[in-house]
C-alpha cells in the first residue's frame, strides 16, 4: 500500500455520549484517519489527479495554493509523494504546528500579514501566479469543482454504504462547501428525503 491509496475509506463510528435519545443514532466519520490527518486529503488528491489528467499540472510546475492549514498539509503531503514542489500562502497567525508539518513535507510557506486573514493569503497566491503563470498550478480549492466531486465520488458512497442507507440527516462543516455539497448531493440522489445541514 502506498500513501495515496490510504486516502479515504475512513471508519464511521457511533457517538453514544452525544446522544440522550435512544430512538436516534449519531455517527461520526473519522476523517482524521486519512494520512494527512483531515478530510482535506480527499479534495487535494482529486484536484491534483484531475489536473494531471487534463495537463494543467505537469512535471516542473510548482503547486501553489492559499490555505489556513489542512488543505495545505494535504497538498504538501501529496505533492511530496508525487514529486512536485509545493508553495503555500498562509496568514502568519496559522499555528506553528501546521507550518512545521507542511515544511516537514518539503513545502515552502509564504506568510502573509495576520490582520489580512485568509484573504491576504489568497491575494498573495493570485499575485504570484499572475507574475509567473507558467511556473505554477493553483488548485483553487474555493472554486475547483473537483473539491465537490471528491466527496460525491468517495465520502457520500462510503457513508451510504456504511449506514446501509439508513441515514436521515447529514451534517458537515461549511468551510469551502466541498464536503457538504458533494456528500449531500450523493446522499440526496440515493435517498431524496435526507436532510443536509451545514
Amino acid at each position: 500500500m502506498n500513501l495515496l491509496s490510504a486516502i479515504g475509506n475512513t471508519p464511521l463510528v457511533e457517538l453514544n455520549n452525544l446522544n440522550g435519545n435512544s430512538k436516534v443514532r449519531i455517527f461520526g466519520k473519522l476523517e482524521g484517519s486519512n494520512p494527512g490527518g483531515s478530510v482535506k486529503d480527499r479534495p487535494a488528491y482529486y484536484m491534483l489527479k484531475k489536473a494531471e489528467e487534463s495537463g494543467e499540472l505537469i512535471r516542473g510546475k510548482t503547486i501553489l495554493e492559499p490555505t489556513s492549514g489542512n488543505t495545505g498539509i494535504a497538498l504538501a503531503m501529496i505533492g511530496a509523494a508525487k514529486g512536485y514542489k509545493v508553495k503555500l500562502c498562509m496568514p502568519e497567525c496559522v499555528s506553528l504546528e501546521r507550518r512545521s508539518i507542511i515544511e516537514a513535507f518539503g513545502a515552502e510557506v509564504v506568510l502573509t500579514p495576520a490582520n489580512e486573514t485568509t484573504d491576504g493569503a489568497i491575494r498573495k497566491a493570485h499575485q504570484l501566479i499572475t507574475e509567473e503563470p507558467d511556473k505554477y498550478y493553483m488548485p483553487n480549492q474555493f472554486e475547483n469543482e473537483n473539491n465537490v466531486l471528491a466527496h460525491y465520488e468517495t465520502t457520500g458512497p462510503e457513508i451510504f454504504s456504511q449506514t446501509k442507507g439508513e441515514i436521515d440527516v447529514f451534517v458537515a462543516g461549511m468551510g469551502t462547501g466541498g464536503t457538504l455539497m458533494g456528500t449531500g448531493k450523493y446522499l440526496k440522489g440515493k435517498k431524496p428525503q435526507i436532510k443536509v445541514v451545514g
